[in-house]
Parts: C-alpha cells; sequence; structure tokens
C-alpha cells in the first residue's frame, strides 16, 4: 500500500477505536479473549476477534495458544508493539485533560 504521508501508515496499523483500547488493556499484562470482553463490555465478541487479528498481523500483538481442551488463548503485546507506549501514553493524557475540561466521567 502506497501512503501520502507517514501518518497514513500509523493509522493504519492504530486506527480505530478499539485497538487502541485493547493496546491499553495489553499495557496492563498479558490477556485472554474473555478478560478483554470483560474489560470492554460495549465489544462485540466478532468485532475483538477481528481486531486481535489485524494488531496480530500487524505485528502488534502477540497471540500464544495453549494445547489444552477448551484452548487457552493469551494475547499479549510484542517489542514492536510496546514501542507505540509513547503514543498510547500521550493518548490518555489527552483523554484524562479532555475529561477533567469536559466534567465527564470514565466508567470502569
Amino acid at each position: 500500500m502506497a501512503y501520502n504521508i507517514p501518518v497514513e501508515a500509523t493509522l493504519d496499523i492504530i486506527g480505530g477505536k478499539w485497538k487502541i483500547v485493547i493496546m491499553c488493556h495489553l499495557i496492563k499484562g498479558e490477556k485472554r479473549t474473555s478478560e478483554l470482553k470483560k474489560l470492554i463490555p460495549n465489544f462485540t465478541q466478532k468485532m475483538l476477534a477481528q481486531q486481535l487479528r489485524e494488531l496480530e498481523a500487524d505485528g502488534v500483538v502477540n497471540c500464544t495458544v495453549f494445547d489444552q481442551v477448551p484452548p487457552k488463548i493469551i494475547y499479549s503485546l510484542t517489542e514492536y508493539g510496546w514501542s507505540l507506549r509513547p503514543i498510547l501514553d500521550a493518548m490518555c493524557s489527552l483523554g484524562e485533560g479532555h475529561i477533567a475540561l469536559t466534567g465527564e466521567e470514565v466508567s470502569n
């Protein structure tokens, strides 16, 4: 794919609301699919699987499958995924400032 400016490549990798949310949860530690689903309640299983596959294909997320019944799948950030931490930290900081400015709340 040809990009007009480099930020297009960045958006291709982390674009969309859910990829960034997934990555922010994985910064706190590796997670199973069910854990991510609980952490992101407004997210369908289908969309979660799709976003995880895309992040894995882009080398941001690592998927480890344990050979057991039922299968145990753990997601974690790759070295490349960890290199995106400054971007995610800046986005969190911006969000915190926006929440403070608008008086909105964060639901956990």
